[in-house]
């Protein structure tokens, strides 16, 4: 048979059993709609600014410094200075020792994410079969993680502000001006007592005059390490209360000596602009107090 009558009657095969072949369109398999999966890592965390740290400020102990001295030059407690230093009761110091000026600053908490991890399902909750994504509108509902307010401080007895908290530092008690009969003026006056700012006076007077002691105590600082005071006494009277006597001529006492009120303690030198003047302070828990109300009623 020649090749023309073959190739006649296989179309008419293929016309009369419907045809060999037809031809297909294929299309491409319609893709699934992707679907989302909640994992405790899809919320990516909440970046914190990062809080600016600030150094806490020190102090390296010098040559002839003393707890009193530093506390002094800062106008600090002594008894709180050496509470945040671990310094023990004979307040001992040593040369090129770092304290700190400060108590120490507690680090701030972290604030919680603003997504909160979604929970997990429980082990006997059914899960959806694999490969069958349940879809974003039949998911329930994560629920929000929300902080509650914190309940207000209550108020006093009294009815007035809320009571200090344990962060606030405390008040400076006011103490009630002590006996006039246990002080005396630290010097003779030519003139009324000069107010000076920061909380002393001035007593002005001649080179050499006398100094005393305004109240019995105890020496707790010779020296003129302390800048703008001269030469340096200072005396502690109780746990509480320290006096000074500054731009002094010659010093009398030494350190740790007792020394009884009106006791001659120094002489007077020159003060400031070279002026014969005695600078008296008196201070309470490490800071400054009117000496006048100690002073008004001495003799």
């Amino acid at each position: 048979m020649s090749p023309t009558r073959t190739t006649v009657v296989g179309l008419i095969c293929c016309m009369a059993s419907g045809g060999c072949a037809s031809t297909v369109d294929v299309q491409p398999a319609e893709r699934a709609p992707e679907t989302v999966r909640l994992t405790a890592d899809s919320s990516p965390p909440r970046e914190l600014a990062a809080a600016p740290v600030t150094p806490v400020p020190t102090y390296v102990v010098q040559p002839h410094d003393t707890l009193y001295s530093i506390a002094w030059r800062h106008k600090l407690d002594y008894r709180e200075l050496a509470k945040w230093n671990g310094i023990g009761a004979d307040f001992k110091l040593s040369i090129g020792q770092v304290l700190v000026l400060e108590p120490a600053r507690r680090v701030p908490q972290r604030p919680m994410p603003e997504h909160p991890t979604p929970e997990l399902p429980s082990p006997h909750q059914s899960s959806p079969q694999v490969g069958k994504p349940v879809p974003l509108d039949q998911r329930p509902a994560v629920p929000m993680l929300v902080t509650p307010a914190p309940a207000p401080a209550p108020p006093s007895a009294e009815g007035g502000a809320p009571s200090v908290t344990e962060n606030e530092p405390p008040l400076e008690p006011t103490l009630p001006p002590p006996d006039g009969s246990k002080w005396v003026w630290p010097t003779e006056r030519s003139s009324p007592p000069r107010p000076v700012p920061g909380g002393g006076i001035l007593l002005l007077g001649h080179l050499g005059q006398d100094v005393r002691a305004a109240g019995a105590g105890r020496v707790v600082y010779t020296g003129s390490g302390i800048r703008g005071y001269g030469n340096l006494i200072i005396v502690k009277h109780g746990e509480n209360l320290l006096s000074s006597y500054a731009h002094n001529q010659e010093v009398l006492v030494h350190e740790g000596e007792e020394v009884m009120m009106g006791q001659v303690i120094a002489h007077m030198g020159l003060g400031p602009h070279r002026v014969c003047a005695l600078y008296f302070e008196i201070r309470v828990n490490g800071k400054p107090t009117d000496p006048l109300r100690y002073l008004s009623a001495a003799r």
